[in-house]
């Protein structure tokens, strides 16, 4: 036993990177505690497409626990992986209600769309791509999604409701799902504030049970099964999303997984010192590889793209450094599966504060656009606006991306962009030209 253990702690380099054990262990518990709202709020965003909750509560849980077990065993970093929130909501509001996609088909989107991950990575395009664009527009994608999220967790509230005028205005305040997801944003906010790391958590459940005596709850205990995941797994087609139609929705399900990766990678290395340089990041292959494989095997399980986590960043303020870290996740997260017939219980006045809140904390990301460069801040506004106003991460992507070309290009600095962003920005002007001429 004395050997193994030490066998493990070289394999994880605990002493090059001067952790131990006990700091592992606490900062694995440090970043769940902080991203396992997920196991509540993915099933609540999904269940809106109409899968199973407690199938999705299970690919949810596996998902998040194969990934996470990936990126600490074999690519040995403390970033921890899950469904991604954002990309969840693309998923159900734009494709399956937004496109009328079967649920199915969508999933098979993402299996095809993990299976170009892999195909990339083993080619080495991947890191080429992440060079060539440039850091205002990621960070302003980051904050448009956010700005998503927050507008489908006021929606979900009853905060902001449709208007035949003016196409949105305030809601019914005084409705008691109104007043309870209100709570819930204050709650989540002050526990915040002071640094809870279960903040989400606790707001979701302490919100649940203020909503039992207003009728607002629905008891229906069950118990535990495996075979819960079998109403979503496999249920992929495969077939379906490989039809023309349905090429946009891969491109963006590959798109946000490589910079949600890639993006939380940057930032937790370099907040842990694992590297000195984002083009210079050991181990690389290895991290996509861990990504691609769990977004893979997240769809067959039955769930959206699974991403890196930015919440790792806590686990890594409490003392992570290496992989163990993550190994410490995505046990969590398998021993998760046990609560899984509880998520139905979950009202949507619960979860709402918890996307209005997550949708705040991506906003940040825009102080690292250079607003005083017009050539990179109208852009990047275009895109973190167009984004929520057209429930359309897809549209956002392409309008910020056509205006950041033709921006540089008019201002003669067209020697500057890489062959891989003319190429990106002659696809997304054959998507629109494509869309309008089919209406």
């Amino acid at each position: 036993m004395p050997m193994l253990i030490e066998r493990a702690e070289r394999y994880f380099e605990f002493a090059a990177l001067g952790t131990n054990w006990r700091t592992e262990i606490l900062a694995g518990v440090t970043t769940f505690l902080t991203m396992s709202y997920i196991v509540f709020v993915n099933p609540s965003i999904l269940r809106e497409a109409g899968m199973p909750v407690t199938g999705v509560g299970v690919a949810t849980c596996a998902a998040a626990g194969l990934g996470s077990l990936l990126m600490g065993l074999v690519a040995r970093y403390p970033i921890a992986l899950a469904p991604g929130m954002g990309i969840n909501a693309y998923f159900t509001y734009t494709v399956v209600l937004g496109m009328g996609v079967p649920w199915q088909t969508a999933l098979g989107a993402v299996f095809v769309s993990g299976i170009l991950f892999l195909l990339l990575t083993a080619a080495g395009v991947q890191q080429a791509i992440v060079r060539a664009i440039p850091a205002g527009l990621h960070a302003a994608v980051a904050a448009g999604i956010g700005l998503f999220l927050a507008l489908i967790g006021m929606q979900n509230a009853g905060i902001i409701v449709a208007h035949d005028v003016t196409m949105v205005t305030l809601g019914d305040l005084t409705r008691p799902s109104t007043l309870l997801a209100l709570l819930g944003v204050v709650l989540i906010g002050a526990l915040t504030a002071w640094g809870v790391k279960a903040a989400m958590v606790i707001g979701i459940l302490v919100t649940t049970i203020a909503g039992i005596p207003l009728g607002l709850v629905q008891w229906s205990p069950g118990t535990y099964r495996w075979g819960e995941i079998s109403a979503t797994a496999f249920e992929l087609d495969i077939g379906g999303a490989l039809s023309l139609g349905l090429l946009e929705i891969v491109f963006v399900f590959w798109f946000v997984d490589l910079f949600d990766n890639v993006g939380t990678l940057v930032a937790v290395g370099k907040k842990a010192r694992l590297f000195k340089s984002e083009m210079r990041i050991p181990r690389l292959g290895r991290i996509l590889f861990a990504d691609g494989v769990a977004s893979t095997a997240g769809a067959l399980f039955g769930t959206s793209t699974v991403v890196s986590y930015i919440e790792s960043a806590a686990g890594v303020a409490a003392g992570g450094r290496s992989g163990f870290t993550a190994v410490v996740v995505g046990v969590l997260f398998l021993l998760s599966l046990a609560i899984t017939p509880l998520i139905g219980v979950i009202p949507t006045a619960a979860t709402a504060p918890a996307l209005i809140v997550v949708g705040s904390l991506m906003l940040s990301a825009v102080r690292e656009i250079e607003w005083d460069d017009p050539t990179i801040g109208i852009p990047a506004f275009l895109t973190l606006t167009t984004i929520p106003l057209s429930y359309s991460i897809a549209s956002g992507l392409a309008i910020g991306f056509i205006a950041y070309t033709l921006l540089k290009v008019l201002h003669g600095e067209y020697r500057k962009i890489s062959w891989l962003v003319y190429l990106l920005t002659g696809l997304f002007l054959l998507r629109f030209a494509y869309l309008g001429s089919t209406g």
